[in-house]
Parts: C-alpha cells; structure tokens; sequence
C-alpha cells in the first residue's frame, strides 16, 4: 500500500513537472510586483477644509507622443477596461443619458459586450460570376478604434495640509465610429467608469516604459502622477457648456490654456515670495 502511494505520488510529481516545463518563464526573472500591487486609499477630505475648488473635464488624445503608451498593442489600457467591464469585475455606466458623467444609469454586461460589434449589410461583386450580391459583414470591436478618453476631475485646495490637489472622478474611453461602406460619423463615449472604484484594477497593470524594462509604473501610478498629455474641453461654468460650444479651431485651444493657467496663478497668488 505504501508502495503504491509512493508510485502515484511519483506520477503526480511528473505530471506536475511536465505542466511547468510546458510553460517556460518568459525573462529573466519573475515579474510579481505589479501584480501584487495594493492601492493606496485617500486621504480623508473634510468639508470644512476645502475653501476653493474648480471641476474640470479633460480629453485624452492616445495620438499624442506623450500617451502612446496607452495604445501599446500587447495590453492597451481598453483592453483592461473593456475586459473587466464585459467579466462583471468593473461597473460602467449608460453614456446615453442625461449627465451621464454623474454615474446614474449603471450599464448592463450584455450592453458592453454589443459595443462596437455590428452586422452590415453591404453590396459586393462576386469575382466569379460577376454580379452584384449582399454580403453580410461582422465587424468586431478593435482596440485601435479607441483613440480618446474623457476624464472628469476635481481641483482643490486643502487648508488642512496647504496643497492644491487634484482628484479623478471619472474615465470615459471614445471610438470613432465608421458606418458600413468605413466612412467615419464621428466620436462615441463608450461608457463612463468611476475612478475610484478603477483603481485596483489598473494598479495591477503595467504601462510601458520606453526607457527601462526592469522599472515599469502602473496604471494607476500614471494617472496619480498624470503622466499624460491632454487638454481641457469644459470647466464648470453657470451655462454648463463645453468650450466647442463657444470657441473653435485655435480659440478653443487657447481658451484651454487660459482655463489651465487661472488654476495655476490661483495657487501661486496663495503664496508670498
């Protein structure tokens, strides 16, 4: 009997060993520090400290130089997004209705997994008989079609410890939208995502770093440090309009910079030099 115990234990050892040796470690050394990673909570804000605050919503263009990084093609940061929102492991909310940055209206599993995937009917020639027939075509989401994100935040200075701090309220990802014949119809938000709840997941992810291999930041490292290039398109304004509303083309874009340098000359005027 203990003999026989000994042999299966044996081949249990070998099975075991021959599942591992099936899956060589890919580098040098084994990479757990992302993957173990925890999110640091926030400091708790008191009502009371907060005397001056300014929101501000801003656009993300992954075309940029700055934010390649979140088109990397092995793991872009939709694809971390898109895969937990379509698992049930994050909750996305309906972009459709009205404020829909305020996180009213949660959106269904179902709902995030038709995004993107369509089914065309378009007219094709058949180079066999050489007449004109429909085809059906399916078109599946593709992480390239991602080229944008919205991300609403919160400035404000904190008595308490004398700091300007910013806090991320929301990220929306946008896909350019193209109609049958690839004819491109515009920008659509996908879906709004609270941060906060994001944080854990995207802490466990690495972005790619350009310069060094050994020393990569997480997602979530990026976007508390805002490693990452974007320009303001709205700021809380009695008329609650975006800036396209009321500027194009250069004005909009210097009506950005002015917004972004109130906020600054409001925190430098706090101090005496």
């Amino acid at each position: 009997m203990i003999k026989s115990g000994k042999i299966l234990l044996a081949s249990l050892l070998l099975v075991c060993g021959a599942a591992v040796a099936q899956e060589p470690l890919d580098g040098a050394w084994v990479k757990t520090t992302t993957k173990e990673k925890d999110v640091i909570p926030y400091d708790y804000i008191r009502e009371a400290d907060v005397f001056w605050a300014k929101r501000i919503w801003r656009m993300i263009d992954v075309r940029e130089k700055m934010n390649l990084c979140f088109k990397y093609p092995q793991e872009p940061l939709i694809q971390i997004l898109h895969n937990a929102a379509k698992n049930g492991e994050l909750t996305v909310y309906d972009p459709a209705v009205v404020d829909a940055d305020q996180f009213k209206q949660v959106m269904s599993v179902a709902d995030v997994t038709k995004l993107g995937m369509r089914v065309d009917t378009v007219m094709q020639i058949n180079p066999i008989t050489l007449e004109e027939e429909q085809v059906i075509q399916k078109n599946e989401l593709t992480w390239d079609k991602i080229v944008k994100y919205r991300v609403k935040e919160d400035w404000f200075f904190d008595e308490e410890t004398s700091t300007m701090m910013c806090r991320i309220i929301g990220i929306a990802p946008i896909m350019e939208d193209y109609d049958a014949t690839g004819n491109y119809r515009g920008d659509m938000t996908m879906y709004w995502i609270y941060y906060p709840d994001l944080r854990p997941t995207i802490a466990r992810h690495e972005v790619f770093n350009p310069k060094n291999d050994a020393v990569r930041l997480s997602w979530e490292d990026l976007f508390e440090a805002r490693l990452f290039e974007s320009y303001i398109y709205k700021e809380s304004n009695v008329y609650d309009r975006n800036i396209q509303e009321y500027a194009t083309g250069m004005d909009a874009l210097l009506e950005s910079d002015r917004v972004k340098y109130e906020n600054f000359a409001f925190e430098h005027d706090l101090w005496n030099y």
